[in-house]
């Protein structure tokens, strides 16, 4: 299987129109205003909220024969599903559409789209053929109100006929639109998450498309596994898993590798050995052991070698979280100070700072945005509810994102720093959600067992 294009960039003349491509490019990963403001309007500078935002028309792609035609409709509405969650773009409803839809440049009528009601700034469309097994798609971006302006973006995808293939190139297709139009951040369509899920009778790994879509298992090990991490290249998976070790079952390391389908031979220590964190070059694991006695910090490299411990303080250190932009910085959860606060050091254990915060309670689940500038948490406030939260490490700026919806735990940050994923009880059972990084837009991706821990992928 391959991709490829005929037409890239913008066209030569500018998009006026498109104003909004200079903040687009400016958002990159939640930027933060350096003027007080009041409320969260700091945050919400990062989403585009109150900023003219691009609309894009998705039109449905032409099936070449009628069998095409249901591959076709897979094609346009998972286009379309993640462009509307983008968090960057407008999407013009279905209904404002043109009758006739093109399927090649030479049938696009340019003011039909730009004008009242679709009033649309740029339209995707294109094409798909299957003829036995073989898959081709045509897709293209045009700017409709630059009539003379060439394709912004145009891309053959060639493949195999399955739901599947279809869907990721359709994640592709949108993602290059996003990459686009945001001055080169890509988006995160072709993105998966891994979660834990009892839907087999024991909590197991698992896996799925960034909207939920194709979830299956990774692990069988009927057992207990969890809090997984991607490897900075996607290719493993560490997490906390259940084995046997001395004699008898605790808490240990494992990895799985995605491309042999097997765990990887890694050490076992004594005592509870458990959420495992890669640094950004993925050349160092850092976890919670009780190896020693009380459970500190220990850093290995990828194959468990070179064991080396980071903490040393009275209580339980745990959850470390790798600043994704330096690698040299960690954030964790310790209880040093009689409750789970939330800490920061260096990524040898030196200047361990605690992070203040206006009030009581419990603090859990360190996640940093890929700019290295925000921590997310759970933080269990005196009134007992667990609420998802955003801290500025800089400023110590707060925004509270999730507010009295169940037990909201375990964010982890999208590539692209505009989404969230977390684990929530909010519709009666603990599920993996996402929202965008502002708090809006939540959307349940599971539904059947009990999930949770859920870990985003970075590309």
């Amino acid at each position: 299987m391959n991709t490829i294009q005929f037409r890239t960039g913008f066209p030569r003349r500018p998009l006026n129109h498109l104003c909004f491509l200079a903040w687009l490019g400016s958002v990159v990963l939640l930027a933060i205003s350096a003027a007080p403001a009041a409320a969260q309007d700091w945050f919400r500078t990062g989403t585009g909220l109150g900023v003219e935002k691009a609309r894009v028309a998705v039109a449905d792609f032409a099936p070449r024969s009628p069998s095409a035609q249901p591959l076709a409709n897979i094609f346009s509405d998972v286009v379309r599903g993640d462009l509307e969650y983008s968090g960057i773009l407008e999407v013009v409803s279905k209904s404002f559409y043109p009758t006739q839809v093109p399927s090649v440049p030479s049938e696009l009528k340019h003011a039909a789209w730009s004008d009242p009601p679709a009033s649309a700034h740029l339209v995707a469309f294109g094409n798909l053929a299957a003829s036995g097994n073989d898959l081709a798609i045509e897709a293209w971006l045009y700017d409709v109100r630059n009539p003379s302006a060439p394709a912004v973006l145009g891309k053959v995808y060639r493949g195999e006929v399955t739901d599947a293939q279809i869907r990721r190139f359709a994640h592709q297709f949108a993602d290059e639109i996003i990459s686009r139009l945001s001055g080169g951040l890509p988006g995160v369509a072709s993105t998966r998450i891994a979660f834990v899920s009892t839907r087999s009778g024991n909590k197991e790994i698992w896996v799925m498309d960034y909207d939920g879509s194709t979830q299956r298992p990774l692990t069988s090990l009927h057992s207990i596994a969890l809090t997984p991490r991607w490897s900075p290249d996607t290719s493993r998976i560490a997490f906390t898993c259940y084995a046997p070790a001395g004699g008898f079952t605790s808490a240990q390391i494992c990895i799985y590798s995605l491309e042999t389908g097997k765990l990887v031979t890694f050490p076992r220590w004594r005592g509870t050995n458990s959420s495992p964190s890669l640094s950004p070059d993925g050349s160092q694991i850092m976890f919670m052991s009780s190896m020693h006695g009380d459970p500190e910090l220990f850093v290995c490299d990828p194959n468990g070698g070179h064991l080396k411990r980071i903490t040393y303080s009275a209580g339980v250190d745990t959850s470390p979280a790798w600043n994704p932009k330096t690698g040299q910085q960690v954030a964790f959860v310790s209880d040093r100070g009689g409750i789970p606060q939330l800490y920061i050091m260096n990524a040898d254990g030196s200047n361990a700072e605690k992070l203040d915060l206006a009030d009581m309670g419990y603090v859990i689940d360190p996640a940093w945005s890929p700019n290295g500038q925000l921590l997310a948490f759970s933080w269990r406030r005196p009134d007992g509810n667990y609420d998802m939260y955003v801290m500025d490490v800089a400023t110590r700026q707060l925004v509270q994102l999730t507010r009295d919806a169940g037990r909201n735990e375990r964010p982890s940050w999208a590539p692209d720093g505009r989404h969230i994923v977390f684990e929530s009880t909010r519709s009666g059972t603990r599920q993996i959600w996402t929202m965008l990084a502002d708090g809006t837009q939540a959307r349940q991706l599971t539904s059947q067992g009990q999930n949770e821990s859920p870990n985003w992928s970075s590309k």
